[in-house]
């Protein structure tokens, strides 16, 4: 075994040094390109991937943080909107209340002194989401009454509009007049306007 080593040294020494230079540096590089190629670039790709991987991870965390946040904001929103809904109903009378809305007006009127000579409810008028419930009223009395009349209707919880005014006395140079009015109040509705049978046989024949 000795001989053996001995032999090989004695080889390796013949070498002449710039052979054993290139032997040296040729296994450096053969170890470096084993190295890279078995190592380095495996863990360079899984380096890749796993960057790869958090950026797309952080973007759709982005994504999720500004949906919350937009939830959020609409969430808010459809709150402030509902509140302004809930209150715009509490001045549209529904179906139940109407009676004793139009109760409630003439009650006011006699109260202002006045005395009725009429007082007939009209036919709706649809409006889309909501519908128009005029009144027609004629009333006896001063102005001041009238006046003090309206002044009531205009104070009620429930929106009262009087339109279509129309004053004359009752007798020449009398101070009691004859008053003439349109009350026109409101009534949600959650129902779409309906088609006319016209406008749905004239998109028929489009079609």
């Amino acid at each position: 075994m000795e001989d053996q080593k001995s032999s090989f040294v004695e080889k390796v020494e013949k070498i002449k040094m710039p052979i054993r230079i290139l032997i040296l540096v040729g296994t450096l590089v053969l170890l470096a390109g084993a190295f890279t190629w078995f190592v380095y670039i495996p863990k360079t790709e899984a380096i890749q991937k796993k960057e790869k991987s958090v950026k797309e991870l952080s973007r759709k965390l982005a994504e999720v943080e500004k949906e919350v946040r937009n939830r959020e904001k609409f969430e808010e929103k459809f709150k402030q909107v509902n509140a302004q809904f809930d209150e715009a109903l509490k001045i549209l009378p529904d179906s139940k209340e109407i009676p004793s809305l139009l109760t409630n007006i003439t009650r006011l009127g006699n109260e202002a002194g006045l005395q009725f000579l009429l007082f007939t409810p009209q036919n709706e008028r649809g409006r889309g989401f909501y519908k128009e419930i005029p009144v027609s009223i004629r009333v006896e009395g001063t102005y001041h009454n009238v006046a003090r009349f309206f002044d009531s209707v205009g104070r009620m919880d429930r929106i009262v509009n009087i339109l279509n005014v129309s004053m004359k006395p009752e007798k020449v140079l009398s101070t009691e007049l004859v008053t003439s009015c349109q009350a026109v109040t409101y009534q949600f509705t959650a129902e779409e306007p309906k088609q006319d049978d016209n406008k749905k046989k004239k998109k028929k024949r489009k079609k």
